[in-house]
């Protein structure tokens, strides 16, 4: 408990309703505040009003307002389960998870790993500011091949289903389009999107960079050419992949390590959890050179 406040509070604990740093502490109840500023705030999500009473005073522990809040399970466990999220790679299953914690007697349940683990992805906060210098954009696609799925879940036979002609497997068709950005020896920002049009692509790139960049690599997609930004692309499809500086090689390369992690680590995954997983990777990756990881995550809770 006394890390969770240290990380959270780095400048001394501070109120989580209205952000007062006037509190006072408890002495009867460890790890816990309580704050009379009489401050009104409102919550973003729900648009409800709330007060910190001056005579009854607002009541919380370093646990309010973080992924531990209202669970069942000691923060001892929650930080092993982030220990071994932040130290693997290529990422680690739930399943795992909870094969590991159960020689201990900690994590019984595959249901409540499960829950655990993407609670922990859905807390790990990247960087928002926008990439500078050398940029790469580029789109992949998650999904399987088409030949290793059943009859009716190939690419022609949903096509024939469908009224459309069956004309094999099309590029991506029946897989999720995920779009990327990364920073030359810096960070990198991806999505999933729905549609792979010039729309798509080029608000994506002008979203996440800086409009101070030097350079926008990309391949040879025609999307990309209505950016407004400084723009060079290589052609893959005639065997070009480096021409002096532009290049999508760094990209490709965090594309391979997400693709690794799906097919050895987690065999396979939906749709619906596909951005909780690439915001888990791209924390990783930022994070890469961090030899504080662990506390990186904690503060981010």
């Amino acid at each position: 408990m006394a890390l969770l406040a240290e990380m959270r509070w780095p400048d001394g604990v501070a109120c989580p309703r209205c952000g007062n740093q006037k509190v006072f502490r408890i002495p009867r109840r460890n790890w816990t505040w309580v704050c009379k500023s009489g401050k009104e705030s409102v919550n973003e999500d729900t648009g409800l009003v709330s007060i910190c009473h001056k005579k009854n005073g607002y009541r919380f522990s370093a646990m309010v307002g973080t992924v531990f809040e209202n669970t069942n399970y000691p923060l001892p466990v929650w930080f092993e389960v982030i220990y071994l999220i932040c130290q693997s790679k290529k990422g680690m299953s739930a399943l795992q998870v909870q094969r590991m914690l159960q020689e201990n007697g900690k994590l019984t349940a595959y249901k409540t790993a499960f829950y655990m683990c993407h609670r922990v992805r859905a807390m790990l906060s990247n960087d928002e500011a926008k990439l500078e210098g050398i940029v790469e954009a580029d789109e992949t696609y998650i999904g399987g091949k088409d030949r290793n799925r059943h009859r009716d879940k190939k690419s022609a036979q949903v096509r024939k289903a469908k009224g459309q002609q069956p004309i094999g497997q099309a590029i991506g068709y029946g897989k999720t389009g995920v779009i990327g950005a990364i920073a030359r020896k810096g960070n990198v920002v991806c999505k999933v999107i729905g549609d792979t049009d010039a729309r798509t692509l080029s608000g994506f790139v002008r979203d996440v960079v800086s409009d101070k960049v030097s350079l926008v690599a990309t391949d040879e997609n025609i999307s990309y050419k209505y950016m407004g930004l400084p723009h060079q692309s290589v052609n893959h499809s005639r065997g070009e992949y480096v021409r002096g500086n532009v290049h999508t090689n760094n990209l490709e390369s965090f594309w391979s390590l997400l693709k690794r992690g799906v097919i050895w680590t987690y065999h396979n995954v939906s749709k619906k959890y596909l951005p909780l997983y690439l915001n888990e990777f791209s924390w990783r990756f930022n994070n890469r050179k961090n030899p504080e990881i662990f506390k990186s995550a904690i503060a981010g809770c």
